[in-house]
C-alpha cells in the first residue's frame, strides 16, 4: 500500500492524494502538526481524497496515514509550502491546472434556492417583455453582410469532417455546462480517441471530427463567466488544444437558458468571424443558427427558436438561401426543444420546425424544379432525458444527457399525433416510441427521491419556515388573544392562490387538477402553521405565561416573535420539505404533473448520454450511447502531462466508465437518386421496460 500525490500540500489550498495497493476497506486520517484535520473511510481502490489545508501560516507539516482491512498500514509525510494563490476558476487552462483545483469546479445547480428563483423569475420577466423588441438574432444577421452566394460557401465543412475512407463522423450532446463531474464524463468520452461501447456487439467507435451542441450550454442562465468555468473548462481539459492547424469543429444553437441574457454572451463566446478555440474543437459559425455540409449529400441543419419559439425572417431567408443550392438529399434539423412532444396541441415549438422542414420540402432551383429534399433524423436537447420516436419516414431523438439535471421519462405518450409535412386534408402522422432511458420504472424509482426534498433544498425549506413565522404571527394576533380563524381563512387563500398560480405557471395551463393538487398542498402548509401555532400557544398558556406573571414580566412582541420561530425553523422547517417533496413525488408519479420541479429538485446527474452519429454513402447510423453512473468529486485522476500518451485529457476517472448503447444502432438509408420516400427502419413493440 502506497500514498501518492501529484503536487506538495500548500497553505490554504486543496490537496489531492491517492492511497494504490490497498484491500477492501481503507481507514484514512490526515493530521496538520500534529492536529487531525480529516479522517474517513474509503471502498474506492484506488483510493481518492481531497483535503483542504488549513489557511495558517504556522503550517508546517501533513501527516498522511492509512490502514485496509487486512491491517496493512501506511504512512507519509508532507512539508507544507507557502504558494501562490491559484487562479480563479475563470482563468484556469489545462496548463496551470492543479490536481487539487478539482474540488473547486461547479457542482449541480441548486434550483430551488430562493436567491436563484428570484434571479431566474426576474430574467423570465425581462425575456418575455422585451425579448421580441431586442431580438439579437436580427442584429446578428445585420451585421454578417455576405451574399448568399457567400453563405452557401461557408457552410461547406465537408473536407474537415470526413475520414480516410469518406464517412463521416460527429457527435450530438445537449444540455451541459451544470455540474463539472456529469459534464466532463460526457466531454471526456467525446475526446478519446475511440471508444469500446458495450452492447450490441460491443463496437468501437472514432472520435468524431465535429460535435453539434444542441442548446443549453450552460446553467442557469448565460454570463461569460458561466460559459468559462462551465462548459469551456470541461470540454478545454477533456481534450486539450494539440495545436497545428487542423482541428475537430464544434457547432451550437442556443437554448432557452442560453437566451436569458439576451444571448448576449453566446454571440461573443461562439460567433465570430475567426474560430474561436474551446480546448482543440473550433467553432465555425457568424449567427446563432447554421446549416453545414458535412458530405456530398448530408446537412445538418441547426435553428434557433428563441425564448419565443418563432423563427425570424432573415433565419428563414438563410436556409432558402441554402436550400436552393442543395442537391437532392437529406438534412439533420437541431431543434432547441422537442417541439413533436406536443404536436397534437400544435405547439409554437412544433409549428417552427413544421415551417423549417416545408422550406426543406418546398425548395426549387434556379429553373423551379423542386429539390425534392428530405428529412430523415431530427434531433433535439431541452428535455433532459433520451427518447426516440419514429414514424412519417423520420426519426425523432431527444438527447438532452450532455450534463443537466436528469429529466425523467414518465410524461412521454406511446404516441403521438403529428401533422407533420402533410395536407389540411390528410390523416396525422403516428410517432411510435421506440425506446428511452431511464425508462419508466427508473424514472419511478428515481422520485423517491423527493421525499428527502428538505435535505437537497435546505434553502427553501428556510424560506417555508420564514413564510410559517410570518402566517403564525399574524395568527396569534401578536399574542394578545387567541388563534384568529378569519385571519386563518385569509391567509390559506392567499397561500393556496400563490401555490396554484405557481402550478399554473409551470404546466402552462390550468385544470381542475391542477387547482385541486394547489388547494390540497395550501391545506397541508396551512394545517402545520396552525398545528404551530396552537402549540406554541399551549405551551404559554399552560408554563410560560404562568412564570412571567410570578415575574411581573410581559410579552414583548419581538420575544414573541423570536418564540413562535423556534417552533417555525424546527417543526415547520421539517414539515414544509415533507410537504413540498411528497407533493412533487404524487403528483408527478400519480397526475402527470410538476415533471420538471420534481426531477430538477434532486439534482441527478445520473443517466448521462450523447450521439456519436457515422454518415457513409446513403446511411446514416446512429450509436445512442449513455452512461448510468458519473465519477464523483473523489473520482478523478489528474493525469500529468508526460503521461497523456493514452488519453489526451487532464483529469481521467479513478475507476474506468463504462458506456453503453441504450438501443441498437439506428440504421437509416436514403436513396438519393429517386424521389421515393425515405427507408426508414419502423420499430417493433415498445420494450416491456419502456412502458
Amino acid at each position: 500500500m502506497e500514498i501518492k500525490s501529484e503536487e506538495p500540500p500548500c497553505v490554504g489550498q486543496w490537496f489531492s492524494f491517492w492511497i494504490v495497493g490497498a484491500k477492501g476497506k481503507t481507514k484514512i486520517e490526515a493530521r496538520v502538526d500534529a492536529k487531525r484535520t480529516y479522517a474517513t473511510e474509503c471502498l474506492d481502490h484506488p483510493c481518492h481524497e481531497l483535503i483542504q489545508i488549513p489557511d495558517r501560516t504556522e503550517n508546517r507539516m501533513l501527516r498522511i496515514s492509512a490502514t485496509d482491512s487486512a491491517g496493512t498500514t501506511c504512512e507519509k509525510r508532507f512539508t507544507i509550502q507557502v504558494g501562490k494563490p491559484r487562479p480563479e476558476l475563470t482563468a484556469l487552462t489545462p496548463e496551470n491546472v492543479a490536481a487539487g483545483d478539482v474540488a473547486r469546479f461547479p457542482t449541480m445547480t441548486g434550483w430551488f434556492a430562493p436567491t436563484l428563483l428570484a434571479k431566474l423569475l426576474l430574467k423570465v420577466i425581462i425575456s418575455d417583455v422585451f425579448g421580441q423588441y431586442a431580438d439579437r438574432r436580427l442584429i446578428s444577421a445585420a451585421l454578417d453582410r455576405v451574399s448568399a452566394k457567400g453563405l452557401r460557401v461557408r457552410t461547406d465543412i465537408s473536407r474537415l469532417t470526413k475520414d480516410e475512407t469518406g464517412a463521416v463522423w460527429f457527435d450530438y450532446v445537449s444540455d451541459l455546462g451544470d455540474g463539472f463531474d456529469a459534464t466532463y464524463a460526457i466531454a471526456y468520452l467525446l475526446a478519446q480517441p475511440e471508444l469500446r461501447v458495450k452492447g450490441y456487439g460491443d463496437p468501437v467507435l472514432p472520435r468524431g471530427n465535429l460535435v453539434v451542441m444542441g442548446g443549453d450550454q450552460v446553467y442557469p442562465t448565460a454570463t461569460r463567466d458561466a460559459y468559462t468555468v462551465k462548459m469551456r473548462l470541461p470540454y478545454s481539459l477533456a481534450l486539450p488544444d494539440k495545436g497545428g492547424k487542423i482541428h475537430p469543429l464544434i457547432l451550437l444553437i442556443p437554448g432557452n437558458h442560453d437566451w436569458y441574457d439576451g444571448l448576449v454572451s453566446f454571440l461573443a463566446s461562439f460567433c465570430r468571424n475567426e474560430p474561436t478555440s474551446i480546448g482543440d474543437w473550433q467553432t465555425r459559425q457568424q449567427r446563432s443558427y447554421f446549416a453545414a455540409k458535412v458530405s456530398d449529400n448530408w446537412w445538418i441543419w441547426g435553428i434557433d427558436i428563441a425564448l419565443v419559439r418563432d423563427m425570424d425572417q432573415p433565419q428563414a431567408d438563410y436556409f432558402v438561401a441554402i436550400a436552393k443550392a442543395m442537391p437532392q438529399g437529406a438534412n439533420i434539423i437541431c431543434s432547441a426543444e422537442p417541439g413533436w412532444y406536443k404536436a397534437a396541441e400544435q405547439s409554437d415549438s412544433f409549428r417552427t420546425l413544421t415551417y423549417v422542414s416545408r422550406i426543406a420540402d418546398h425548395a426549387k432551383d434556379e429553373h423551379g424544379n423542386k429539390k425534392d429534399l428530405r428529412i430523415s433524423l431530427v434531433l433535439s436537447g431541452d428535455s433532459h432525458h433520451y427518447a426516440h420516436y419514429v414514424g412519417g419516414g423520420a426519426h425523432y431523438i431527444t438527447s438532452g444527457g450532455g450534463g443537466a439535471f436528469l429529466h425523467g421519462t414518465l410524461e412521454l405518450k406511446r404516441e403521438i399525433k403529428a401533422r407533420w409535412l402533410i395536407e389540411e386534408h390528410d390523416e396525422p402522422v403516428t410517432l411510435e416510441l421506440a425506446a428511452c432511458y431511464p425508462t419508466r420504472a427508473e424514472s419511478e424509482q428515481l422520485l423517491d427521491g423527493n421525499r428527502k426534498f428538505g435535505a437537497h433544498n435546505p434553502g427553501l425549506t428556510s424560506a417555508w419556515a420564514s413564510l410559517y413565522l410570518a402566517y403564525s404571527f399574524a395568527l396569534t394576533s401578536l399574542h394578545t388573544a387567541a388563534l384568529n380563524w378569519d385571519v386563518a381563512l385569509i391567509e390559506f387563500l392567499i397561500l393556496a392562490g400563490g401555490v396554484w398560480g405557481y402550478a399554473r405557471y409551470q404546466e402552462g395551463y390550468s385544470s381542475l387538477k391542477i387547482i385541486a393538487a394547489a388547494a390540497a398542498q395550501a391545506f397541508a402548509h396551512m394545517a402545520v402553521i396552525v398545528g404551530i401555532s396552537a402549540l406554541a400557544w399551549w405551551i404559554n398558556e399552560r408554563v410560560l405565561s404562568q412564570m412571567l406573571e410570578r415575574w411581573h414580566v410581559h410579552w414583548h412582541w419581538l420575544f414573541w416573535l423570536a418564540y413562535l420561530g423556534a417552533f417555525a425553523f424546527t417543526l415547520g422547517r421539517w414539515a414544509a420539505g415533507k410537504i413540498f417533496g411528497w407533493n412533487l413525488f404524487i403528483t408527478c408519479r400519480k397526475f402527470g404533473m410538476n415533471h420538471n420541479d420534481a426531477f430538477s429538485a434532486m439534482k441527478l446527474d445520473s443517466h448521462r448520454h450523447f450521439l456519436r452519429i457515422r454518415i457513409d454513402g446513403d446511411t446514416v447510423t446512429v450509436f445512442p450511447i449513455k452512461l448510468a453512473k458519473v465519477p464523483g468529486r473523489k473520482g478523478w485522476r489528474y493525469n500529468p502531462k508526460d503521461e497523456r500518451d493514452r488519453s489526451p485529457s487532464v483529469f481521467s476517472p479513478a475507476v474506468e466508465m463504462t458506456p453503453e448503447l441504450i438501443e441498437k444502432p439506428i440504421e437509416i438509408r436514403v436513396d438519393h437518386e429517386s424521389t421515393a420516400t425515405t427507408q426508414v427502419k419502423i420499430p417493433g413493440e415498445l420494450p416491456a421496460d419502456a412502458k
